[in-house]
């Protein structure tokens, strides 16, 4: 018997860890979802280094509380499955977004952005913004724009100098 204990406590102790370490997670009802819909939403996710787990929710509920996130014991009452991502903050919340749109079925149900828990809209949010990749490409454009800008100038001058010397 101890035994079992023993491994229900670093099952709570591993899930906990997730929260705490986890820049986003977000738990998602799963219920009406076929094999086939959960294994290409899996597939999705690994490919974007999220952890995609279901847990017991009385454990989960236990990891929570040790995670300081006791808030989340609402939302734990029927099949959730939580996703954890270490190094996107954007990718969870996006891939699960993306599949609820197209599968009414998947119902996401909370998130938690570094250690704090978010509302739905600010879920929605997170998902409608660019992932990484997609930020720093837009910082770049933002930093190359007036470097461009003064070459633009800078060749209308001279070809207006050219103009008016011939």
């Amino acid at each position: 018997m101890s035994k079992v204990m023993e491994k229900k406590q670093q099952i709570v102790q591993e899930i906990a860890d997730k929260f705490r370490e986890s820049q986003s997670t977000v738990l998602v009802d799963y219920r009406g979802l076929d094999v086939a819909e959960v294994t290409e939403l899996r597939k999705q996710l690994r490919d974007a280094g999220v952890e995609f787990k279901v847990y017991k929710n009385t454990m989960s509920r236990r990891a929570a509380e040790a995670a300081e996130l006791a808030e989340l014991n609402e939302v734990l009452v029927g099949p959730t499955a939580i996703a954890f991502s270490k190094d996107d903050v954007v990718a969870p919340a996006k891939i699960l977004s993306n599949f609820a749109k197209e599968h009414e079925a998947l119902e996401i149900k909370a998130g938690v952005l570094d250690g704090k828990i978010v509302t739905l809209d600010q879920i929605k949010e997170l998902a409608d913004l660019p992932n990484y990749e997609g930020m720093v490409s837009m910082l770049l454009s933002v930093l190359q724009a007036p470097m461009r800008n003064f070459a633009y100038v800078t060749k209308a001058v001279a070809e207006q100098k050219e103009e008016q010397g011939a």
